[in-house]
This record gives structure tokens, sequence and C-alpha cells, in this order.
């Protein structure tokens, strides 16, 4: 029993399948056992299931699905390769000295900035779309060039414009652009990450001098990894509680966290000013090029208009205002305006993983070995085990390139409009595909390494250096099991608005449709369906996931309100932690899954598109297939109904294996970027570049 072909499903699907469901099952368990072998002694040899053969493979044009994916800003990103390209002086050697890479990563984000003449920070805020580009692609040349760059513009130059008012837009923003003025962000501390509103640095107001005191209170409020410190910055945004005089003289009131613009070093001799103190955090597991150091102030003073004011000013006299009424509010204010440090790492995580999958799939194409007997050796991508490997990486490589897209949009729309509630969704969005895409990435990037052998060992080939750079990523701009933490609060929040009759953020849409319907009694008859058209149908996938997205937080919400009771709240939370991340998981798939969907709708080539229903079907079965004892324990999904969602998952797996060539050439990533022998356009240059390196 199958539900009606949707008609993206009839673009992907030319085979109609007129056999009986007892015929079908016989003759593919028949298959199963005695597999037949194609005759083909072409280089493209291959193994193919007979229920296989006979589907056609999906034509698609690398070019058209490229132009789709890059989008308006395709021009600039090649603009950042096309620089790096012509000056090999400055492309990153694999073997090369802290101190080398350091100067190496300046000079690069020196040369990119006023040869190559491309000024990233006039779009931080008038059009944050092309300034992610510039992001993802100086990231994909050089990881640390990525982050240094965006130390500078995202956090040190963004805290100016974000947090700052004119006056000091006015001041700063030529130096920032041109790196006249290098800079900082110190927000984290040797004792204190993730809780901001922790950190124990302090400012306090001298209303004499009419100046702000800087002081690191003990060791645990040394600031921390924090990045161009070490070596180049001039500059640092310094977050610390405010505490001005009290009416009693003896005490003083600390209203809460703020950011101040803090010189460390002297403008033309770039000595470290009096009362700084500054050391190097030393040599790390990866991004060796930014110099990230820690730093300690002792008793420093810096005039009160170096204050960032726009959520909380104070005067002459030492009267404190602001345009919001307390703490948490202006905190909340300050915390929404650097979101997008969040999102430009969702998006650079993707552009890594599109290079680490770039790479495996081409060697995978390339590297043969065994085969049937007396024939000749096969692609090593044509085996079951690496497809498993590799194509639902591939997948959801598509998947997170559509969903941070979305997200980077969203944000830019934030910056346009202020709208409140955007504010809310893109915190939370970012949150979400910052933790999930990253966390997934750092996974990948070891399973391409192994499925590449022994050459992906090689540091040449890159997945050494790729996995110890972004590693970090799950770390920066918030602990991922933190900031998941952060999804599931709001998600808990959303569910009490739904039955309070409040508004639902846009994130959380799936959740103003009635909650009954993803709660209620599995249909005994849709838990049957098997059919192909029903289970690549969007429709049943969407449901899938929300399904149990919202079996999730009801069931967190029953067990948290049932444990707060006798434990407390926080008591609660954490006796419930891993449900809770379960959840903000779940979520964060299922938005995921909707924006590929949509994606796919807009895709105005036929070919492109139908070439991403494939890759999405795969994307959505595999997380069905991967989850399957959740829907088997409600009875969502009956055992017939798994076991075609397995069959189906790994059909799809070898379809997607059939254009996996197409699908990483659209990513469109010259082979100056990608730098791995074995991972050339060309397999025939790969194995030559692999032994002039080595001497040969």
């Amino acid at each position: 029993m199958s539900s009606a072909t949707t008609p993206n499903t009839k673009e992907v699907n030319n085979h109609v399948d007129d056999e009986q469901p007892t015929t079908r099952r016989i003759r593919h368990l028949s298959l199963h056992l005695n597999p037949p072998f194609t005759h083909n002694h072409h280089y493209n040899h291959q193994i193919e299931l007979g229920a296989c053969s006979s589907r056609s493979k999906v034509d698609v044009n690398a070019g058209q699905l490229s132009s789709y994916l890059r989008g308006k800003h395709r021009d600039v990103q090649e603009r950042v390769f096309a620089y790096f390209n012509s000056r090999p002086d400055l492309q990153t050697p694999i073997e090369i000295l802290k101190d080398d890479y350091r100067e190496l990563c300046m000079r690069q984000l020196v040369g990119l900035v006023r040869e190559a003449g491309i000024r990233p920070f006039r779009y931080v805020v008038e059009d944050p779309v092309k300034y992610f580009a510039i992001i993802e692609a100086v990231g994909s040349v050089d990881m640390s060039l990525g982050i240094k760059l965006g130390v500078q513009y995202s956090l040190w130059g963004g805290s100016v414009l974000n947090l700052g008012t004119k006056k000091h837009k006015d001041k700063y923003f030529e130096g920032i652009d041109n790196l006249e003025y290098l800079g900082c962000f110190a927000m984290t501390e040797l004792h204190h990450g993730s809780n901001v509103q922790g950190i124990q640095t302090i400012a306090t107001f001298d209303p004499v001098t009419d100046e702000f005191i800087i002081t690191t209170p003990n060791d645990g409020a040394i600031k921390w990894w924090i990045g161009n410190a070490a070596v180049h910055g001039k500059f640092a945004t310094v977050f610390a509680k405010l505490m001005l005089p009290a009416h009693d003289k003896n005490a003083l009131s600390d209203m809460g966290v703020h950011a101040f613009i803090v010189p460390i070093r002297d403008l033309k001799t770039h000595k470290t000013l009096p009362g700084v103190e500054i050391n190097d955090c030393g040599h790390k597991v990866g991004l060796n090029g930014v110099d990230n150091g820690a730093l300690r102030f002792r008793d420093v003073r810096i005039p009160r208009e170096n204050l960032l004011n726009r959520f909380g000013d104070v005067s002459r006299d030492g009267k404190y205002t602001s345009p919001l009424p307390t703490i948490n509010k202006r905190f909340a204010a300050t915390l929404g305006e650097l979101v997008g440090g969040r999102v430009g790492l969702a998006y650079s995580s993707v552009g890594v993983l599109k290079i680490a999958a770039t790479i495996a799939i081409r060697y995978s194409l390339l590297r043969q070995q065994f085969g049937p007997p007396k024939q000749p050796e096969i692609s090593i991508l044509d085996y079951q085990s690496q497809q498993h490997k590799l194509m639902p990486m591939l997948a959801s490589t598509y998947a997170f390139h559509f969903a941070t897209v979305h997200l980077i949009e969203k944000y830019a729309e934030m910056k346009k409009t202020h709208d409140e509630q955007l504010v809310a969704d893109v915190h939370a969005l970012s949150a979400g595909l910052k933790s999930y895409v990253t966390s997934y990435t750092a996974k990948s990037l070891s399973i391409c390494r192994e499925a590449c052998g022994g050459h992906g060992y090689a540091a040449v080939n890159r997945f050494g250096s790729l996995r110890n750079d972004h590693d970090i990523f799950q770390t920066f701009e918030g602990d991922n099991t933190v900031l998941l933490q952060q999804v599931a609060g709001d998600l808990l929040k959303q569910y009490q608005e739904k039955f309070r009759g409040g508004t639902i953020a846009a994130t959380w849409s799936y959740l103003r449709e009635s909650m009954n319907t993803y709660l209620s009694q599995p249909n005994p008859v849709t838990a049957r369906w098997e059919g192909e058209d029903h289970l690549r149908d969007p429709k049943f996938q969407l449901d899938a996931f929300r399904y149990r997205t919202s079996r999730l937080l009801q069931s967190a919400a029953v067990r948290l309100r049932k444990h707060t009771k006798t434990l407390g709240s926080f008591g609660a939370w954490n006796r419930c932690l891993n449900h809770l991340l379960t959840l903000a998981e779940s979520h964060i798939e299922t938005v995921i899954l909707e924006n590929f969907i949509e994606a796919i709708k807009r895709c105005p080539d036929a070919n492109s598109r139908a070439a991403l229903k494939l890759v999405c079907d795969l994307y959505a079965l595999n997380l069905i297939w991967s989850d399957i004892g959740t829907y088997r324990n409600v009875d969502y999904v009956a055992p017939n109904k798994a076991k075609a969602i397995h069959k189906l998952a790994d059909y799809l797996s070898f379809q997607v294996k059939n254009i996996a060539k197409e699908l990483v050439d659209a990513f469109d990533l010259p082979d100056h970027v990608t730098r791995a022998p074995i991972g050339k356009q060309s397999p025939g240059e790969a194995y030559a570049e692999y032994t002039q390196y080595v001497g040969f």
C-alpha cells in the first residue's frame, strides 16, 4: 500500500514496479542471496544489485547545480581563491613552526585586505550574507586565516559596531577596516567561559578622573584564549562587571557585564601598555596561525567614552542609564548582538565538511581494490561499506548547506529589521545549528581519514590538519553541550506558550499545528505502508521527524515537572539532561530537513532538483533508520516498514554514489583550495602529484 506519488518523486523515479508485494519480496530475497555480477571490463566497472540495475541514473549537471548552491556571492569567493592561487608565497606549507605560522597568517590577512582589496568589515552590517561568503572562502584557503579574520572583523570589529554607538564607529571603523587597529575579543576567562555572567574582571568608575579602572582581581579572572592578543593585537574589547559608586561611599553597585575598549599596545612602538600583562597561550592542537594570548589588567585606566554604551551608559557624574530595565535584559541584548559568531562558525563548518567529503569521495572513486574473480579491480566506492561511510555524509553536507544558508539569510534580515521575534529566532537557531553541525563535522573528518586508508594519514592529504583546526569549533562561541541546552530550554518555553495560547517563534512553526497530530496513537495502517513512493514522500519524512521531536518534548516536560517536586528546578534539569540534549538534536534535525525540502522546491533546474531530491531522501531515511528503535517502540513504524526503510536507505546510498562525482564537483572547490593530491579533480594527476611530493 502506498501514498500517491508526489511531483518531486516523479522527477526522481521513472521506474514503475507492478509486481505484487509478495512476489517482489521473494525476488529481492533471491537477489540478495545470489547477487549477480555485471561483466563490464571498463574503468567504471561496478557491482550492482539486480534490484537497482533497472533504475536509471539521475542526470545531473554539476555546473548548474553549483550555480544554485553558491548563489550570488560566488564572484567574491572566486576573487579570494584567485588571489591566493596567484601568491604561492602566501600558501601555508605542510610543516611550519608556530611563530612562523603566525607571521604568515598576518601576511595573508594583510595581503587579502590591502592587496586584493577585499574589505570584509564593510559587509559585517551592510551585507552579512556577503561577509559570511568571504569567511567561508578564506577558511577554505586556511582555517587559521579564517579565524584570525573573524576575530578582527566579527568579534573585535563586530563588538564596536553592535555594542557601541556612532562615536565609536566614527573613531574606530577605518582603522579596523584597514587593519591599522588590530584587535581582540576578551570575554573568556581562565575560570569562566560559557557562563559569561559569572566573569570576574571588574570595571570601576572613578568620578574624580572620569575614567574606568579595569582590574583582574584574581588568577581565575585572567582573560584566556584571546585571539590576536599574544602578538598582533593593539586593542581589546574587554567584558567586565561595571561597578559604580553607591550612595554609601564605601560600597559599589554591580550593574552587570558590559564591554569596554581597552588599548593593550602602543600604536607606534607596539610595546605593551602600562598595567597590561600579556602572555602567550602557546602551541595548540590546531589553528597555530592564530596568536592566542592571556591578558591580566592591573588597574588600567581608560576614558569613560571607551564604554561600549548602546545598552547602558554612565554620565560624567556617575549616573547610569539604559534603554533596558534589568541586568538580565541588558545581558541578553548584549549577547544577542554577538550571535554572528555562531552563525559564521556553523556556515564555515559546512565549508570544512565540503572539503573533506570532496577529498574522500574523489579518492574513493579513484582507488581500485579487489573485485570479482578473474575480473578487473573495482572502485572502493563501489563497496557498500564505503558507501555507508560516505554517502549519508555527503547527503548531510548538502542538508547542512541549505540550513546554514537559511540561517545567514535570517541573520541578515534580523540585522536589517531588528525585529524582536526574529532576534530570538536567530539566537535559538544559531545555537542549535552551530552545535549540531560542528559536532557532526568533527566526527566526519575522522571517518573521511579512515575511508582513505593509509593515504588519509599523510599530512599532505589534509585530514589531520582539517581535523585539528576544526576541532575547537565545538567549543568556540559556546560549548556545544551548553548550546543544545539553550535549544531545549527554548523548546520547553515554546511548548508552554502553545498551551497558553501565546505566540510561537518561526523556528518552531510546526508547534503551531495541533500537537495532537504528532502525539496521538499512530495509525496502524500507515505504520505498515512500505511503498517507495510513500517513504520518499516529504510529508511522511517530516511527519516522522516532527513526531519524534514532539514525543521527546512532551516526555521531557512531564519528567521535569515530576522531578522538580523533589529535586528542585536545577536538580530536575540535571536529572533529565541527556533526554534534553536528544530533544534539542531531534528538533535541529527537523529544521534541517524542512530547509532542505524547501530548497529543492526553489531549485529552478529540473535535473538538479531531481538530484537534490535523491540526496534529501537519503538524508531523511538514514536518520529515521538510525533511530528506528524509537519509532518501533511506539508502533509508529511496523517491522515490515522498518525493513523497507533500511532497504531503501541502502538503495538510495547506492544511487547517490552513482552521482557522487557530480555532487562534489558542484561544490566547485579548485584543486589549489582542496590542496590534497588524492583529491584532485583529474584522477590521472592524483598519484603523479603525490609521488612528486615524496621525491620521485
